[in-house]
């Protein structure tokens, strides 16, 4: 299938979802949905495996739900602040981490990630142990009252587009090749004459102002940040999401959103049904058991689809595309 009619039937599907499915889960599923896309940025398309993205999610998550509460600030600043706030971030975290290769440069990336939880952990404005609270939606453009669930829905899947296409307009430009060259064979990138490192701490900013964009997004959505957005179980939890879905694709980071979300959300009340309809009390223990169920996921996902689910889909279509030509071949040969 053209990726064009693909992108448009996925975007009508998104614009009628809202009238089957409750928004917030949507407006959530789209948050984490660009998140991955922003962390695949990184890691499937320059080969840089950070562990510290969520000092971006959670950090930017943060910083919008002050602007917001106590300073006041119309919806859109509130956004561009969280966003400026990651991207600072990213460029410090960058700027000591990028010089190192492999596990040590994700290894920098975990601990200074976890120094920032600390931080947010101790500091006065973020709300402790309770969480950030009484985050306001606002207002858009100060005209239209976000507090309808539909209303900021549309909004959300607005961010969420313009997010996706910057990430698609990147791996496509030349800027995007020269990640894609540092991914394959970084030596090879510098025998060419390009400064490797000063492409990585731009993919690597960019990665972190995008995934800013996805906690504020994320904050304003259910109106409180907690310090389950800044700790590294969640950057985990990101890392998953990729691999399930594909890396490396530009479509798998959603997928792998939207099975993962989809899990955690709905695996307790599935549990009920059953406990329910078979009347047997042990199914309702599912719910408690997320991180099995996805735990189990990731292996089959290791073990059978190691491209992840769009990855497997992509190579299958090309393989069916690809045989019937070598097969006239073969005949015309024969």
């Amino acid at each position: 299938m053209n990726k064009k009619v693909a992108y448009s039937l996925a975007l009508i599907a998104a614009l009628a979802a809202p009238f089957l499915v409750y928004p917030v889960f949507l407006m959530k599923v789209l948050c984490f949905a660009l998140f991955a896309c922003a962390f695949n940025l990184l890691i499937g398309f320059t080969g840089l495996l950070s562990f510290g993205h969520a000092a971006f999610f959670g950090g930017a998550g943060y910083v919008a739900g002050y602007a917001l509460r106590n300073i006041g600030l119309p919806f859109e600043l509130g956004l561009v602040a969280g966003v400026l706030a990651a991207a600072l971030i990213g460029l410090v975290m960058g700027l000591l981490a990028i010089r190192r290769q492999g596990i040590y440069f994700t290894m920098i990336t975990l601990a200074l990630a976890q120094m920032l939880f600390f931080v947010f952990l101790q500091a006065p404005f973020t709300g402790g142990e309770d969480g950030m609270q009484g985050v306001p939606r606002g207002k858009l453009l100060g005209m239209v009252e976000l507090s309808s669930d539909m209303t900021l829905y549309y909004v959300v899947l607005a961010i969420a587009v313009a997010g996706f296409a910057v990430i698609v307009r990147t791996v496509h430009s030349p800027f995007g090749q020269v990640m894609k060259a540092i991914k394959e064979n970084e030596p090879r990138a510098i025998s060419l004459g390009y400064d490797v490192d000063k492409y990585k701490l731009l993919a690597f900013v960019l990665s972190a102002a995008l995934s800013g964009l996805a906690g504020a997004t994320k904050t304003v959505v259910l109106g409180f940040e907690t310090l389950t957005d800044v700790h590294w179980s969640m950057s985990g939890l990101v890392v998953l999401m990729t691999l399930v879905g594909g890396l490396g694709t530009l479509a798998g980071p959603v997928a792998g959103a939207i099975v993962i979300i989809a899990l955690e959300n709905k695996l307790g009340d599935m549990g009920d049904w059953l406990a329910v309809t078979t009347n047997i009390e042990w199914f309702r223990s599912i719910g408690e058991s997320v991180t099995i169920v996805t735990g189990f996921i990731f292996i089959i996902c290791v073990l059978a689809f190691r491209r992840g689910i769009v990855g497997e889909f992509a190579a299958l279509a090309k393989l069916k595309h690809i045989t019937p030509t070598a097969t006239g071949k073969n005949a015309a040969v024969s």
